[in-house]
């Protein structure tokens, strides 16, 4: 909590100064004319209308729905043109993002891989360098692919000897992903290319002649970006062979909603396959003996229970991080070579929520959500406690990445003000020592982070990370954060966006919402299904928390959040409207009623619910942003944000949403809509879009705050 001399000094709450609605605001050009359709379906007794079914085609099948996106994007754009700031606002976000930027790097065979960006390049590379103190080069540069610089390098392993490297294109942000093959000590690009591949692990086989990955079957012509996704297959490709050729090694096509995805052991001995129904954590295991000719599929874990992530292995013992009988996670061994193994405990739960393990040397690195802040621990494999691995501050570690045998590791340490500096450990020395830190082009000494707590509405304590510059006073323009779902944490990391909004005197606030993974199992529970309520009232009450401690102020509080934070934003501005002067609900899921009918849709029943049960649909109904913006109301200046390729979140989500807005009597403060192009649900997006998509973002809340903006 605050000290109490600050505390007195915030008591001291500014004055509202939401913006008057006078000739003085940019002149908010009429929204485009929207068909109103007559669709109406009954829906256990309730008739439903869904006016705007027709904006869920896609834009680039209809006409109709790309000339509405046109139209809408040039009233949007007039409207951010005329705001003051923007284009200086742009100018400083650039001065920010031009700073180097590396990745953790891997070892494989004496090579380091690590990816690197110059500052402005609007895709990272992936560099090498043949030992530690080997000379860099570069092995891919992704900014070559598309002019653009929409096509980014996603995923990549390298060979367990380093000769060969496996990686994975995304074209324009959708999930779709394409392997290609590249010889590491020549750059040659092989003639290996797999297609439809999606939501896949890669892993190689063990002596790098082969590769495992998951796909679906092709889609149907014109329906790759929202046809459901069916029948998720494991395949075996050997390099130098076509696709066709590849090998089935797993699938289920009795039970089609079935996801797979792959991960081989080190020493290329078992391949184990992970089974999941949804987006919750409950697996089944299955495992391949590869020693065998034949290797046919062995049951480890049935039943679709728990959550099992492989930490590594030592010959026939497997290392695991479960929540089998530890809702906050432990660390169990299961020997393979037993007829039937059994789960032994390594390392008992505490009362930190373990969210990482990994075999590393001799030894096991544990990382642990200490109130949503990164803490690390090492331990022996019999799970006797060696002692602490020391990070810098309050933040968010990543990384420690390792194999057996080989007791050096990296991870990368950021928070709110720090961006990354990658740090090198060594598991049997614990020496740790700087390898890459940032050249920066501010001090981040100048930001203080705070951890505060408090009191949601059913009086549960939620913690919030507040960040700011030292020198902002009380009652300062304030962005209130958030996701509350599917067992995702919000950790403290860096972001130059984030940092610019700081700069101009703003408070940037992320609240650990229920629904998240921070306290484990029962916080998650306790934000999802029909406990979904929670969520909205852990947001709305840190929003009362900012104004009522004084860090803000009535009409100075601003909020945003993407995809299920999204759906968040919308149902908080539906349910209190009068709290936010500016918000942003980005590549949301608006309808609650048929989000599961599309590409990826489906597996968030898991959090959500089913819309074709009647108990989950009342549910849904109750808080669905699409089906619940109340006429009347005074709202607040909205932006909604989406991608015209995103095949995730449907653009259609955002499109209707939008639509309701526009034509409901809600005031007179903007409610808008800009759409990207080529850019999908945020992965891989160019560094030039992402800075553009800042500079209206931060223009238009900015202004609706009442910040001083440049």
């Amino acid at each position: 909590m605050p000290s109490m001399m600050l505390r007195a000094a915030l008591a001291c709450v500014l004055m509202s100064t939401a913006l008057p609605l006078s000739a003085e605001n940019p002149k908010l050009p009429p929204y485009p004319e929207t068909r109103r359709g007559d669709v109406v379906e009954e829906q256990f007794g309730e008739a439903i209308a869904d006016p705007y079914r027709w904006l869920e085609n896609d834009v680039r099948e209809d006409a109709e729905v790309a000339r509405w996106v046109d139209a809408e994007n040039k009233v949007t754009e007039a409207y951010l043109d005329a705001l003051p700031g923007r284009d200086a606002i742009r100018k400083r976000l650039k001065t920010l993002w031009n700073y180097e930027r590396y990745g953790v790097p891997r070892k494989r065979g004496g090579r380091y891989f690590y990816t690197y960006n110059s500052g402005l390049q609007n895709q990272s590379v992936l560099l090498v360098r043949d030992g530690l103190d080997g000379k860099e080069r570069e092995l891919l540069d992704p900014n070559r692919w598309a002019k653009d610089g929409a096509t980014a390098l996603d995923e990549w392993r390298p060979s367990n000897n380093g000769d060969l490297l496996l990686y994975s294109i995304q074209d324009g942000g959708s999930d779709w992903r394409t392997l290609r093959v590249i010889d590491v000590a020549t750059g040659k690009t092989l003639d290996d290319e797999i297609k439809w591949v999606k939501f896949s692990d890669l892993s190689w086989d063990g002596d790098g002649r082969g590769f495992y990955y998951s796909r679906f079957p092709e889609p149907k012509a014109g329906a790759a970006f929202q046809q459901l996704n069916l029948n998720h297959q494991v395949y075996y490709h050997r390099i130098g062979t076509p696709q066709s050729e590849d090998r089935l090694l797993y699938a289920t096509p009795n039970r089609p909603r079935l996801n797979h995805s792959v991960e081989t052991t080190q020493d290329g001995r078992y391949a184990l396959v992970t089974s999941s129904e949804g987006t919750d954590e409950r697996y089944e295991l299955t495992l391949f003996d590869l020693a065998e000719p034949n290797a046919r599929p062995r049951k480890l874990v049935t039943g679709f229970t728990n959550e099992w992530a492989l930490a590594g292995s030592v010959g026939s013992k497997l290392y695991f991080r479960t929540n089998l009988k530890a809702p906050r996670q432990r660390v169990v061994m299961l020997d393979v070579a037993e007829r039937k193994p059994k789960p032994v405990e390594i390392i008992a739960q505490t009362s930190d929520t373990l969210v990482g393990v990994s075999l590393v040397g001799s030894r096991l690195i544990l990382a642990y959500l200490g109130d949503a802040k990164t803490e690390a621990q090492l331990f022996e494999l019999t799970g006797q406690p060696v002692g602490p691995i020391n990070l810098p501050d309050i933040g968010t570690g990543a990384g420690f990445g390792g194999r057996t045998g080989d007791p050096e590791t990296f991870f990368s340490f950021s928070s709110f003000a720090t961006p990354s500096t990658i740090y090198r450990f060594n598991s049997a020395t614990r020496k740790m020592e700087e390898f890459i830190k940032p050249k920066l082009s501010f001090d981040p000494r100048d930001y203080i982070v705070d951890q505060q707590f408090y009191r949601s509405k059913d009086g549960t304590e939620i913690p919030m990370f507040v960040a700011r510059k030292k020198s902002t006073g009380p009652g300062a323009p304030a962005l209130l954060y958030g996701y509350g779902g599917f067992n995702i944490s919000m950790t403290p990391g860096f972001s130059p966006a984030i940092l610019d909004w700081m700069e101009m005197g703003g408070v940037y606030a992320v609240a650990n919402l229920r629904g998240g993974g921070e306290y484990g199992k029962v916080w998650h529970e306790a934000g999802r299904l029909a406990n979904k309520q929670n969520v909205f009232d852990d947001f709305i009450a840190a929003g009362e928390y900012l104004v009522s401690s004084g860090i803000s102020a009535k009409g100075r509080l601003a909020a945003m959040g993407r995809s299920n934070g999204g759906l968040l934003i919308g149902a908080v501005v539906n349910q209190r409207p009068d709290l936010f002067a500016a918000v942003n609900p980005a590549v949301g899921v608006m309808d609650m009623l048929r989000f599961n009918r599309f590409t990826a849709g489906r597996y968030w029943v898991d959090d959500y619910g089913d819309p074709g049960k009647e108990e989950d649909f009342h549910v849904l109904r109750g808080y669905s942003p699409y089906h619940n913006v109340k006429g009347g109301a005074d709202y607040p200046a909205i932006l909604v944000t989406t991608a015209d390729t995103d095949d995730r979140v449907v653009p259609g989500h955002s499109f209707k949403y939008t639509a309701a807005l526009q034509a409901a009597d809600i005031g007179a403060r903007p409610h808008l809509i800009r759409i990207e192009t080529r850019a999908g649900h945020g992965s891989g997006k160019p560094t030039d879009k992402i800075i553009d998509e800042y500079a209206d973002l931060w223009a238009f809340m900015g202004y609706w705050t009442g910040m001083r903006l440049p």
